[in-house]
């Protein structure tokens, strides 16, 4: 069974997602931070593709994909890297790219590499969902791959029922219009507690904006889970090399 899919069968609230920069702080250190988090027991753990022109990315995810892409991180040694821990992560691993990138890599040579990796499934935020089920959802089904799909406080409620119908992993709650990592002033909260009005179907979680233990409580009370992502960055960022005990402390304060 699918890990995403074995995870919501076992935990429906309470969950919490973390998001890395694939080869940030360093090259070598992603397996290194995959285990820790799993170790910290980590719900989902979502591994980020750094690109270029990370268009719904802020300052702090574009600057880690930048030092991550300058450390030497490409799509082939990612999936070496994943390969390499496979067997040690009990927790469902997600990627977070563009879907550019994975269409040049090739989307059925993407897709069988992340099965043959331990990947449970997809987050493209650039790729519509009417071209995933129109193009490539028997693809996705056949090497296992559940897809997540965003939604916005632009987003029309027709179109928000229409995306938890054609979601397959989780639905990703986007807490604001601003880009990952801003300020929590711009939490959106009538625009949470209307997406709650609406009874999703599919397990949802609430992203961009949430750092502290209160975010994440917050998060709860809305949707299944939360999703830390620039501030687990900048932890990284200050670990000095002992990125084990930041981690832990990290994620110890979150709870």
């Amino acid at each position: 069974m699918n890990k995403l899919e074995q995870l919501f069968g076992q935990k429906s609230n309470n969950l919490i997602t973390i998001y890395t920069t694939a080869g940030y702080p360093n090259l070598s250190d992603t397996p290194v931070i995959l285990r820790e988090l799993d170790k910290n027991n980590v719900d989902i753990i979502e591994v980020g593709i750094p690109y270029s022109d990370p268009l719904a990315d802020g300052p702090t995810i574009q600057a880690t994909s930048e030092k991550a892409l300058a450390n030497g991180m490409t799509l082939d040694i990612l999936f070496e890297q994943l390969k390499s821990v496979q067997n040690e992560i009990s927790a469902p691993i997600v990627l977070m790219g563009y879907y550019n990138q994975v269409m040049t890599f090739g989307l059925e040579k993407f897709l069988q590499n992340c099965q043959e990796t331990g990947v449970s499934g997809l987050i493209l935020p650039d790729m519509p969902y009417e071209i995933y089920l129109a193009q490539h959802k028997d693809l996705f089904e056949k090497y296992d791959q559940k897809v997540t799909f965003l939604i916005t406080p632009l987003t029309s409620e027709k179109r928000i029922k229409e995306i938890n119908d054609a979601t397959s992993g989780f639905v990703y709650i986007v807490s604001s219009s601003a880009t990952t990592g801003a300020a929590q002033s711009n939490y959106n909260e009538d625009f949470l507690a209307k997406v709650k009005s609406l009874g999703l179907t599919k397990p949802h979680q609430i992203g961009f904006g949430i750092s502290t233990k209160e975010d994440v409580q917050k998060a709860w009370s809305f949707a299944n889970g939360a999703i830390i992502g620039s501030a687990f960055l900048r932890v990284l960022e200050k670990s000095e090399g002992n990125l084990s005990d930041s981690i832990k402390n990290y994620l110890t304060e979150l709870r």
